[in-house]
């Protein structure tokens, strides 16, 4: 049994997710603890929501309430949100959180101890019409790079440049649209990441090769750019405060720190705040500091990559404690809608609670790992998700499932029949099945999520196959003992269906392994060794059928979801 953390990229506070932002951190994050989780593994999942930052201040300000109210009811409309598709959190906390504040202050005294901060005077973007300092995502302009008209003061997310404010053409205010702007003179703090270049290029040498091609290269060309010192503090409200204890003329000035700086701190102090829940049975530190029995597995989207596998490495190795560090990056695409962006603003898009709202959650489980963008972008059309889960949830599994419970009750009762002794059919089944398995465990271990759904799809697949070379609603009228040896194995297939589908669609699992009456059934895997018996559901069980699993999506629903969701980027 090995220990593994696995971290998902934080949601930010200020609004609902799209399906995009699930699918490249939170919902793969989700089926790999899932997975290791029925390996026997122990597994500890940690998010929590991103809350600093001046969009919180703004959506605030635009509520009438304050920024920690406003975080409060955030953080509990996205959780409510994550529990509707299941997201096995081991704990999902919040950046504004107390441990927060503590964990990241140390890493700044830390780094100052050991040289790696430098207070400097930077001349910085002044908005009289807003009358305030502008974070740098508040500034927004066209790039210089690509020519993008509406890349922000950090970075331009069309080429993920990372920028300063005063790199924009035509700069203006983003809150009111002000091209009146000034530089201002101003005092911030400095992560000296120039100074720590080798050592993040060492520690990236010796993992790169192990992952992703996509986290990989952008780390590489992050490197090869060379690293730049960059401010960690900024002019805000609302924030972790710079301690006076270090820094006592800024913390007058009430600077707090750039939440690039706090929120991959956050994963740290969210475990914390797990284990401040129950200080007695878990330590925080067990998992985070000289860890070394722990492998540390990332989740997350592309535009994320640089913050993780440079930047907060540069932060870790620059307190000289001995800091978990990633083991592992997922990186993932764009997931697209229609190829065009998804946005809040023109209705454009599934957002996560909207999702939910029109299907069960499984649904979009399924869909989005088994076309998740990992070699590159994908899309999201309609037409694509209702043939997926229509043919795959509803025609293979959910069809397999019904029509073998339904035709046994009707011939053979409430329970699972007896029948024949198992004979070459089951046993060329049994050794497809364990083949299957054990390439579908492959590609759960290495991540590689199109090409695990595509063998737990092979793995339905071959239940219907044996059912329609046996043919029991033909044998039943000439040989009941094989009709009853067919349906007894293909119920079991249904129970190991129902174990090792769990990570991808865990209520659809319940709902297969819940239909029989097995009260001693502790099964949390089937190994492709075990798989080959096809034998744990015994005759005599007694069982039920389910409700329909997977309700077929319709033209009419399609037309219904184009109509409000818009059915292409132009839509």
């Amino acid at each position: 049994m090995a220990r593994h953390l696995i971290t998902s990229a934080l949601p930010y506070i200020n609004g609902i997710k799209h399906l995009g932002n699930m699918v490249g951190s939170m919902l793969p994050a989700d089926v790999y603890s899932r997975y290791l989780r029925q390996r026997g593994h122990d597994v500890l999942y940690i998010c929590a929501t991103d809350e600093h930052g001046t969009p919180a201040e703004l959506a605030a300000k635009e509520a009438g309430i304050s920024v920690a109210e406003f975080c409060a009811q955030a953080h509990d409309a996205q959780k409510a949100v994550y529990d509707g598709f299941e997201l096995s959190f081991d704990y999902f906390g919040r950046s504004s959180s107390a441990q927060n504040a503590e964990i990241t202050q140390h890493f700044a005294r830390q780094l100052q101890a050991n040289g790696f901060i430098e207070e400097r005077a930077i001349r910085q973007v002044y908005s009289p019409a807003d009358g305030r300092f502008l974070p740098d995502r508040y500034v927004e302009g066209t790039c210089p790079h690509c020519g993008y008209d509406k890349a922000r003061g950090d970075q331009c997310e069309n080429c993920t440049r990372v920028l300063d404010p005063t790199d924009l053409i035509e700069p203006r205010s983003a809150i009111s649209g002000s091209t009146e702007l000034e530089v201002r003179e101003t005092k911030h703090l400095f992560l000296l990441q120039s100074k720590l270049q080798h050592e993040v290029e060492a520690w990236v040498a010796r993992h790169e090769e192990e992952w992703p091609q996509l986290a990989s290269s952008i780390a590489r060309k992050w490197l090869t750019e060379g690293l730049h010192d960059r401010a960690i503090t900024r002019d805000l409200d609302w924030g972790v405060p710079v301690p006076a204890d270090t820094w006592p003329e800024l913390a007058a000035e009430g600077k707090v720190f750039y939440v690039w700086f706090d929120a991959p701190i956050e994963y740290i102090a969210s475990t914390k705040e797990w284990a401040d829940a129950d200080p007695a049975n878990r330590d925080y530190k067990s998992w985070w500091f000289e860890a070394e029995d722990v492998r540390y597995t990332q989740f997350m989207a592309k535009d994320n990559v640089p913050f993780h596998t440079v930047m907060f490495p540069a932060t870790e190795l620059g307190t000289r404690e001995p800091w978990k560090m990633v083991d592992y990056v997922k990186a993932f695409n764009w997931l697209t809608y229609y190829g065009g962006k998804f946005s809040t603003s023109q209705k454009r898009g599934v957002f996560t609670d909207q999702a939910l709202e029109i299907l069960p959650a499984d649904f979009w489980r399924y869909f989005l790992i088994a076309n998740a963008p990992e070699s590159d972008d994908s899309s999201f059309t309609w037409e694509h998700f209702a043939a997926t889960v229509n043919k795959d949830l509803g025609g293979t599994l959910g069809n397999f499932v019904n029509r073998v419970l339904t035709f046994s009750r009707k011939k053979f009762g409430d329970e699972v029949p007896a029948g024949s002794p198992a004979g070459e059919a089951e046993a060329k089944l049994g050794e497809q099945i364990a083949e299957l398995l054990a390439e579908y465990e492959g590609h759960m271990e290495t991540l590689q999520y199109r090409k695990a759904a595509a063998a737990l799809r092979a793995l339905w697949s071959a239940g219907n196959a044996y059912l329609d070379e046996k043919a029991p609603w033909l044998e039943v009228k000439t040989d009941l003992e094989a009709a009853a040896l067919t349906l007894r194995t293909a119920m079991n297939l249904i129970h190991l269906y129902s174990v090792v589908s769990e990570p991808f669609i865990p209520a659809s699992a319940r709902a297969m392994r819940t239909a029989f009456d097995l009260p001693g059934d502790t099964t949390t895997w089937v190994t492709p060794e075990q798989a080959r018996a096809l034998d744990a559901v015994p005759a005599g069980t007694p069982f039920t059928v389910p409700p329909v699993l997977f309700a077929r999506v319709t033209e009419e629903d399609l037309e219904s979801y184009r109509e409000r969701f818009g059915g292409s980027p132009e839509a």
